[in-house]
């Protein structure tokens, strides 16, 4: 006979509802669990669809390479908005981004989505960025190349490769066509036929790539330029930057501070938003700078910012000396607008004039020869997109600044005088305009309010109440029953 105690028939059903209930708790907490540490797939397939997360504060990953280095995802780049980058997952740094013509915003109605294009939109401005292909994957490799693919797995219908940001990375071949651009969008790297070319563009778009402040020509050490042919650039592992034009030899070599040393790191190359070219590789836990392209501070295009002065082993200070450079701009915030001294803007112009200065750049820029300060000065001061002059009294060389001026180097040749226009209360002239008309409008109309009120009362003061009256056709104030009619209602709000 079995002796085992047998739960009472009426206690079978609570226990069960308790185990069914502590399992299905344990099973949601251990999937939830599972979703917030688990990694974002290796590729992504038609039908993929995704909008920022509210709760994610830095960088919410969508898509990894298969070693867990790279990461394709929603990157914050200020409270509201995103970039669409790749991020180095350990260091937490960009090395692609998207080239959106605007910010998308960090919200619900921003979605990214593969339907054989990867497209970033807003449901209410639109298309923000598109790769407009007719791919069946994406797919992250480990060296942090973005591709759309078709299933095949080889063919290669667009990769971020060939359309960098601001970073080059190991073996990615930069062209002719491609240009490097700073986070801030006032720098560049370029390729010209035979040279490595930085621009600043402190004068906006429309203007091509802006003034150039570095150009590098290649050694031809090992190899010689073949007129009319392209060259390409490439970060090699050995430590350094190679030209190429034809095979595998370099027509130049810009080696770095472990050139041909044993770096078991990757490496990368960045224009950064001081306008310097910076190589670094990877200690495994840090980035190690191994490179620039510009090692004095004062050889920078703005290296002490807008109207400063950079003394060369001694830091900044300000063109005119009525700024402390320490406690912020050398120069009213309207002086980095873009546009010129006439059309929309107002004329009121300050002159600032110092002696001792030339430009970082001078022998990259254009100038002209002329006799004398004045006659450089007269050259700049009528021409509305002339925002200052550097002139030398020795050579005569006379430099046109058509941007906002910018840093300029202390010299202890004084015979190099500068010439620089400063706005003052830069206002445009046509909200002015619509400003002054419409407080015009106003007072215009309070003054004929105020006369016909007072007309009024003239009136009414020198024809008394009866003449009032009569005006109005009322022969006397009548009966007490019609004391309530509107005309005496009139006569006694005024009296009182």
């Amino acid at each position: 006979m079995d002796r085992r105690r047998q739960l009472p028939h009426f206690m079978n059903l609570p226990v069960h509802l308790f185990l069914l209930t502590f399992l299905t708790a344990l099973q949601a907490v251990t999937w939830s669990s599972h979703a917030a540490h688990s990694p974002s797939p290796e590729e992504l397939l038609l039908g993929f669809r995704a909008a920022p997360d509210s709760a994610v504060s830095s960088f919410q990953p969508l898509l990894s390479d298969s070693s867990g280095n790279y990461s394709l995802g929603f990157l914050r780049v200020n409270p509201n908005q995103l970039s669409l980058s790749v991020l180095h997952v350990p260091s937490s740094v960009p090395v692609w981004s998207a080239n959106t013509t605007r910010l998308a915003r960090w919200a619900d109605s921003t979605q990214l989505f593969f339907n054989g294009s990867l497209v970033l939109s807003d449901a209410r401005t639109g298309v923000f960025w598109s790769t407009a292909t007719i791919g069946d994957r994406v797919w992250l490799s480990n060296t942090s190349n973005l591709m759309i693919q078709k299933l095949d797995g080889v063919t290669i219908l667009w990769q971020s490769f060939d359309f960098p940001s601001d970073t080059l990375v190991e073996n990615q071949n930069f062209t002719s066509t491609m240009t490097l651009v700073s986070s801030n969008g006032l720098y560049s790297m370029r390729l010209g036929p035979n040279y490595i070319g930085l621009y600043a563009n402190f004068a906006g778009s429309g203007r091509g790539p802006g003034q150039i402040y570095l150009k590098h020509r290649a050694m031809e050490a090992k190899a010689e330029i073949v007129e009319g042919q392209p060259i390409y650039l490439v970060l090699k592992s050995g430590g350094y930057l190679g030209m190429f034009q034809n095979g595998s030899i370099p027509v130049d070599v810009q080696s770095f501070n472990t050139f041909q040393q044993n770096v078991s790191g990757i490496r990368r190359v960045r224009i950064e938003p001081d306008g310097n070219l910076k190589g670094y590789y990877w200690t495994g836990s840090s980035w190690i700078l191994d490179y620039q392209a510009i090692s004095d501070a004062c050889e920078l295009p703005s290296s002490c910012g807008s109207y400063g002065l950079c003394k060369p082993g001694k830091g900044c200070s300000c063109l005119d000396n009525r700024r402390d450079h320490d406690s912020g701009e050398c120069a009213p915030a309207g002086n980095q607008l873009r546009g010129d001294f006439c059309g929309a803007y107002d004329s009121r112009v300050r002159v600032v004039r110092r002696s001792g200065v030339e430009l970082p750049f001078k022998e990259l820029m254009g100038y002209k020869n002329m006799a004398s300060i004045e006659e450089c000065e007269g050259a700049c001061e009528g021409n509305c997109t002339c925002w200052g002059v550097v002139y030398s009294n020795s050579s005569g060389f006379c430099y046109m600044l058509d941007y906002p001026v910018q840093t300029v180097v202390a010299v202890g040749d004084e015979s190099k005088v500068g010439y620089f226009k400063v706005r003052e209360g830069v206002r445009k002239k046509k909200v002015e305009t619509w400003v002054g008309l419409g407080l015009g409008l106003l007072f215009g109309a309070i003054l004929v309010f105020g006369g016909v009120m007072g007309l009024g009362w003239y009136k009414w003061r020198s024809r008394g109440v009866k003449g009032y009256l009569e005006e109005e056709g009322v022969s006397g104030v009548g009966a007490y029953k019609d004391l309530g009619g509107a005309s005496f209602r009139s006569i006694e709000l005024c009296e009182k």
